[in-house]
């Protein structure tokens, strides 16, 4: 691995072109632009006040930066440096602004969720939406980018409108049978439309795009229900995490439970290898990298090595009682993601902040689980092969393949702590993510085997 040198940033404010050849990072009001290969600066630009979201456009001509404290979107052209846009919300305020799928509309949605407003850089024409619902997820754009669905709340109920983003003419509306709507999700696909309820109520509700209910599925009837959900993206399974530590598979032919995945705090299941981070000091000169499991080693640069070994069965699992006085308790399954190729889904149980579980998707059973000596912060499969990056707040950055696991340190002065990262969407560097600084670790383009 090899890793670029670094760079400042602000509020974690750092995304690559949808065409991955720029790479755009925010420092206070600065936005800076730079070819992804050389680093070299191609545009920077001044913004009016601190930018709190920055967002490129489907086809990276445009950037958009949104300040919501100051109500302002200003958006930026690569191709036409000098021209620019400036959006004043003014009195109706902004809670949050993204792009439409053509990338020359800006969505607006203003304070209260009284409206959401539709701005046409062609045009400079401005369409309004009422009744948006101040939700977890109430907006979403299919795949294809034709069509938008969006949670409302009218009368006390909620409904859910699609729309036609070609014209932003209303194309279905109807009423959910849902108690507290909590987010709606499109199908890879874009033929089904996922909707579940709050935490209080565990119901996943399908809908087709004409508006018709096909299946409603519940698990169980107490309280704390859904956490998370997440479509594969052959849309063939979707994965359900729940307050009660199980991932639920529903099938896409019946809208059934195909199975479902417990996170058991004692592993036994001979099928799965469970691997266990460990550090130790490395020996000046020494070929040993921080690796386990048949994976090739390729430098001996770093002080302090971490590897992984592998555990005999069973295990126990580490657990953290919730404190049930506090909201959002730290319990159930709060982040899951499929591989690309929709083999592998990664899952994370929340009172087992340091551990991931990979599951095989075509045995439907547990394959792997990676045992990490800090809390989980955040992970993502690279998008052209079966391969898993994930950090933990530490000075190192973790990768799980089919073939095994690699741990390397982050080569950078002073203590460059991990705390998010993001593939490029070449699937050949990861950026990687610290409070104030940024770097790109390119890594081999084939998974270890």
């Amino acid at each position: 691995m090899n890793f670029s040198e670094v760079f400042r940033h602000t509020n974690q404010l750092c995304r690559v072109s949808p065409d991955g050849k720029c790479l755009a990072t925010c420092v206070q009001y600065r936005l800076v632009v730079r070819n992804i290969n050389t680093l070299q600066i191609l545009h920077l630009y001044t913004c009016l006040d601190q930018i709190a979201h920055v967002e490129w456009s489907s086809d990276s001509q445009f950037i958009l930066c949104a300040m919501y404290k100051r109500g302002l979107v200003q958006v930026w052209s690569l191709e036409q440096p000098d021209w620019h846009c400036k959006i004043d919300e003014g009195s109706a305020g902004l809670v949050s602004s993204r792009w439409s799928p053509d990338g020359r509309h800006v969505l607006n949605t203003t304070e209260f969720h009284l409206r959401v407003t539709v701005w046409s850089l062609c045009s400079k024409s401005v369409s309004y939406i009422k009744y948006p619902k101040a939700c977890q997820k109430g907006l979403d754009f299919s795949r294809d980018g034709r069509y938008m669905a969006l949670a409302e709340r009218r009368d006390c109920k909620d409904h859910i409108s699609v729309f036609v983003c070609e014209d932003w003419q209303l194309l279905r509306h109807f009423e959910t049978d849902t108690q507290d709507l909590s987010g709606v999700e499109w199908s890879p696909n874009g033929c089904v439309l996922a909707v579940w309820d709050s935490c209080l109520e565990y119901k996943v509700l399908l809908y087709s795009l004409d508006g018709r209910l096909l299946s409603t599925y519940s698990a169980y009837g107490w309280s704390l229900g859904i956490k998370s959900i997440a479509w594969s993206p052959s849309s063939q399974f979707l994965a359900i995490g729940s307050y009660d530590e199980k991932v639920r598979i529903l099938n896409h032919i019946t809208w059934k439970k195909l199975t479902e995945f417990e996170h058991p705090v004692s592993i036994s299941d001979s099928r799965a290898v469970v691997y266990r981070e460990m550090e130790r000091r490395a020996v000046a000169g020494s070929d040993d990298l921080s690796i386990h499991h048949q994976i090739p080693a390729g430098t001996s640069l770093f002080s302090t090595q971490s590897k992984y070994e592998i555990c005999e069965l069973p295990i126990y699992v580490p657990i953290v009682k919730p404190d049930p006085d506090r909201a959002n308790p730290k319990i159930g399954v709060s982040t899951m993601a499929f591989s690309s190729d929709s083999r592998y889904l990664a899952t994370k149980n929340d009172n087992m902040p340091n551990n991931v579980w990979v599951w095989d998707m075509q045995r439907l059973c547990l394959l792997a689980v990676l045992e990490q000596r800090a809390p989980v912060r955040c992970f993502q499969w690279d998008p052209r092969r079966p391969r898993l990056a994930l950090c933990t707040g530490s000075t190192k950055v973790f990768l799980w393949s089919p073939g095994g696991c690699l741990s390397v340190q982050v080569p950078a002065e002073g203590s460059f702590q991990v705390l998010s990262l993001s593939w490029h969407c070449g699937g050949d560097s990861l950026i990687l993510l610290s409070k104030e600084h940024l770097c790109l670790c390119y890594v081999e383009a084939e998974a270890p085997k």
